[in-house]
Parts: C-alpha cells; structure tokens; sequence
C-alpha cells in the first residue's frame, strides 16, 4: 500500500485511539489495532477492511469534531478502503474505473442493455421477440442458449479472475507479516465471522444506522441482500444441473428447485437493496465519505434491476412481454459482471480477508478465539 495522504491520516488516527482504547469493545478493527505498537501501510489497509462501518465507534469517540483532534474514523477507513480497491485493482490500469464509479456502473450498464436489445433485435425477427413462448426452450428462442452461455461465461469468469487476483494482491500485502499461518480453522471462523455479519454488531447492540441510536436494521438488510444473491446463484446452478445432467429444459414449473430458489433470491435481494438505499438517504452524513456515496447507490441499484426484472420474467414468461423482459434482464446481469471487480462488490473480497487475517492473528493470542458479538 502506497503513502498517501489519506493513509497518512489513518495512521494519525489509528495511533490516538490506540492510546485511547475506549471502543475496544465495539467490533474487531479495535482488539487487532491493540495488536500493534506502530502501523505499516499494509496494517492500515487491514484494519480498514475489516471496519464494517457500523458507525459506533464515531459517536462514542470523545475526540470526534467538533474536537481539535476531529477523529471521524468511519470516513477515514472508508476513504482508505476506497483506495485500496484501486490499489489491488486488476488489471491495474482498470484501477481509474474506481474513480466516478457511480458514472462508470451507469455508463456500463447503458451499453450492456444496449447491446442484448440491439443484438436481440437485429438477430431476431419482430414476430420471435413479441411472441408468447410457452414451454420447455421458451427463453431459447429468443436468446439462443450457447449465446447465453458463451457470454455468461466470459463475462463471469474475467470477473472471477479480476477478483482472485485482487484479493491475492491483498493478502500478498496486509498478510506478509502474520507469525502464524491461515489454516483452516482461521478460515472456518471468518467465513462463521462473514456469514453472520458478527461486526455489524456494534458492541452487540446494533449498528448505529440513522444516528447515535442503536439498531438491527442493517445487519438484517444486508443479510436480506446478501442471501437473496446466493439463492439467485444457487438457482442458477441447479437450473444447470437440469439441463445438463438431467435434460430437463427451462423454463421450470412454479414448483421446482430452480424457480422456488430464484423467486426467494430475487425478492431478498429487492428487499435488502431497497432497504439498504433508503438508509443512505436517512442516515447521518456526519460519519460518511459522500465521494463513496455514487460506488454505493450505483451497486446498490443494478442489484435491484436484476431483482426486479428476475421477478417479472418469472410472472410475465408465458405474455408476449417475456422476450424484452429476458433481453433486459441478461443486459443487468452482464453488466454486473462487467463491474463486479472496479465497484463496491469488492469490499465483501478485501473484507473477508481481512476477516481471515484477523482469524490467524488472534489465534495465538489469549482470547483471540472468543467471538466478537
């Protein structure tokens, strides 16, 4: 991790709470800052990614502004976090995508709609696209199903590639300096850490969503989020199965395991980031980095796209709607690949290794294995 000035301020901080410790309680950036007596770069991007951003911390703090010390450090990890993304960034020259980000994900998803409507179009005759398509291969005459494939594929699987190499980056940078090792039990504990959001916790009140005051609300939202993308993926997979192993052709009855996952997925998803955005409206601007503010709203939206027209595809397929509704649908979804590495998505990479780091540092340490609630 480069000097910079925001890395500059961090480690300011960082070094006053350290000599201060009242928020050790409140999530687990606290215990691994009590770990050092100085802070590297790398030790500063680790600790960033491990903030979960729960907001505590700044309303406890008895040095925040208006105080000559002005420790705001929820902004200040988020505006470090923001610069280790295009730090890691691969390619490294993708790593201005960061910039302006919301601009970029809307300009991306502008051009992927774009391009499935004009190819659908072009490819296809008027009657193919307004037509109602009723049974097993309905989708596939409007879209082929090895054009969706092949594209799926090579849009998922660069971003795949972008992200691993990226959180290698990572872990090549903030772990270099860990005396034990990453084993499996530090795995098992962060992944634990990962999927019951542990850090939104707070001090294991709540988050402070809107203001001092505590709350659930998000940790529940993001979970509605987070889970309502994996049963998306999961339907996906299983719809793979069918086809593939068994032969079965989408679209499913209401009733299978592709459509049940998928319908429970979507409307998850629809919930969490709907939620998720109105916080970003009511919340406390005091604690935040507005110049993060466009990478958050810009996800946050494209998540919802694809919920949304998921849902009505599902609801529409037998109408003569369902050919424009599958074209935009694959169009939101291609362009969440094609962002997936230069946007907000990355946070939940860097910050499950941040979690594993914390995992195999605290291993050793006595109570390191109690669990932070």
């Amino acid at each position: 991790m480069r000097a910079t000035d925001t890395v500059i301020e961090t480690r300011r901080v960082m070094e006053i709470c350290n000599a201060c410790r009242y928020c050790e309680g409140y999530c687990a950036v606290f215990p691994a800052m009590e770990l050092r007596h100085e802070f590297s770069n790398a030790d500063l991007s680790y600790l960033a990614n491990l903030c979960h951003d729960c907001r505590g911390c700044f309303y406890a703090c008895q040095y925040a502004p208006p105080h000559e010390f002005n420790l705001n450090l929820p902004r200040t990890f988020a505006r470090l976090r923001a610069e280790t993304y295009r730090e890691y960034a691969w390619p490294s020259r993708f790593a201005a995508l960061f910039q302006r980000n919301g601009v970029i994900v809307s300009l991306v998803v502008a051009l992927a709609l774009a391009a499935v409507l004009l190819l659908t179009t072009t490819l296809q005759q008027p009657s193919v696209i307004h037509g109602a398509h009723i049974g097993a291969g309905a989708f596939y005459a409007v879209i082929p199903l090895n054009v969706m494939i092949t594209g799926g594929l090579i849009t998922f699987g660069y971003a795949l590639l972008a992200l691993a190499v990226g959180y290698a980056r990572f872990w090549h940078d903030t772990a270099a300096g860990l005396r034990h090792p990453a084993g499996l039990r530090a795995w098992w504990r962060a992944l634990g850490d990962a999927a019951a959001l542990r850090n939104l916790s707070g001090g294991g009140y709540g988050c402070n969503d809107r203001d001092e005051s505590f709350s659930g609300v998000r940790r529940s939202l993001h979970h509605a989020m987070f889970y309502g993308f994996v049963l998306c993926f999961a339907a996906t997979c299983v719809a793979t199965v069918y086809h593939h192993i068994f032969g079965w052709i989408a679209p499913y009855p209401l009733v299978s395991v592709p459509v049940a996952l998928g319908t429970l997925g979507g409307i998850g998803l629809l919930v969490g980031t709907t939620g998720l955005l109105i916080l970003k409206v009511v919340r406390d601007p005091a604690p935040g980095a507005r110049e993060m503010l466009g990478a958050d709203v810009a996800l946050l939206v494209l998540l919802a796209l694809i919920a949304v027209t998921g849902l009505l595809l599902l609801a529409l397929r037998d109408s003569t709607a369902m050919g424009i509704l599958l074209a935009v649908h694959l169009g939101f979804v291609l362009a969440l690949f094609l962002v997936l590495p230069y946007g907000k998505f990355v946070h939940g990479v860097y910050r499950l290794g941040a979690l594993v780091h914390y995992a195999a540092e605290t291993a050793s340490v006595r109570g390191g294995d109690r669990a932070i609630e």
